[in-house]
């Protein structure tokens, strides 16, 4: 009895230490949640200097989105541009892994240029816009350099067309996440066995052989947080397209993502049309994930 007593004693200092966690959790992520989701049944609105509602409409927000058709644009144009970004930052990563993991390459200053790679996450979203903005305007530094070597006789406006535009946004993303990716998939790494790539050469592996039988199974955990946690920041993808077309989505809305759409019922104060877009950005981010999970999590095998 007097152990079960000193248990319960020190058991209720892991629930005081578990109060400012749950406050937060309640105060700035629960509320919003539930306050988001009222929002979205009801009609809400700035129209000039007159608040309309908030009128319960029901799931008449909801049928407004999809009747329209711009969710659908928006979201394709949102997973295109994730794809863009998301295959050869991987690639790369794994690339990059496999150079500072491999001890027979024996690379010097392993440690500078890890430091160096992941610079970029540091760096604002906005920064990296502006400065890719400038890099690639109309009489910017690209296209003056172009035109001298004699590559183009006028100025390629990147920003202008569908295809330049979203692969800036990609290679944005792609440069500001590679780090950070190619370092997850090192500290991956580090908890395989390495008897088992010394097993593997002294039977006579290749390193391709390696990779696809050893390495690659073995990292699957890591990947599909790599993979899940990345599909949900492309989803978010707001502020690099905001910034570089200045919230147009241009040309021709293909820039245009579901955050940034969110945002333009936000900032017009339509606060219903803006709770059903974050439900149903809410729905598919789930769907999103737990395909991915299904398809590349699991593992399990039967005996």
């Amino acid at each position: 009895m007097k152990k079960n007593a000193k248990a319960v004693r020190y058991n209720k200092w892991g629930y005081i230490f578990l109060i400012p966690f749950m406050v937060v959790f309640v105060v700035f992520q629960l509320i919003p949640l539930v306050t988001t989701i009222y929002n979205g049944f009801f009609e809400n609105y700035m129209t000039g200097l007159l608040q309309v509602g908030p009128n319960f409409v029901g799931l008449e927000n909801y049928k407004k989105l999809f009747e329209g058709g711009d969710v659908w644009i928006y979201a394709k144009n949102t997973m295109i541009m994730w794809i863009m970004c998301f295959i050869p930052q991987i690639f790369l990563s794994l690339l990059l892994r496999a150079w500072f993991s491999d001890v027979q390459l024996k690379l010097r200053g392993s440690r500078f240029f890890k430091t160096v790679m992941y610079l970029p996450n540091l760096i604002m979203a906005s920064a990296f816009a502006m400065l890719f903005f400038t890099l690639f305007s109309d009489n910017g530094p690209i296209n003056s350099m172009l035109m001298q070597i004699g590559f183009i006789d006028t100025p390629y406006k990147f920003l202008s067309n569908a295809g330049s535009a979203r692969g800036l946004i990609a290679l944005m993303n792609c440069l500001m996440w590679f780090g950070n990716t190619t370092i997850l998939l090192m500290a991956g790494m580090m908890g395989i066995d390495t008897s088992l790539f010394e097993a593997a050469e002294v039977d006579g592996a290749t390193s391709t052989q390696v990779f696809f039988k050893i390495t690659l199974p073995l990292l699957r955990p890591i990947l599909v947080y790599v993979m899940i946690t990345s599909l949900l920041g492309g989803l978010q993808l707001f502020d690099v397209p905001q910034i570089l077309t200045n919230g147009t989505g241009d040309p021709m809305r293909s820039t245009m993502t579901l955050i940034m759409f969110l945002n333009k019922h936000l900032y017009s104060k339509n606060y219903g049309m803006a709770g059903a877009l974050s439900v149903i950005l809410f729905i598919i981010s789930a769907i999103l994930s737990f395909l991915v999970f299904k398809v590349t999590g699991n593992d399990k095998r039967k005996g």
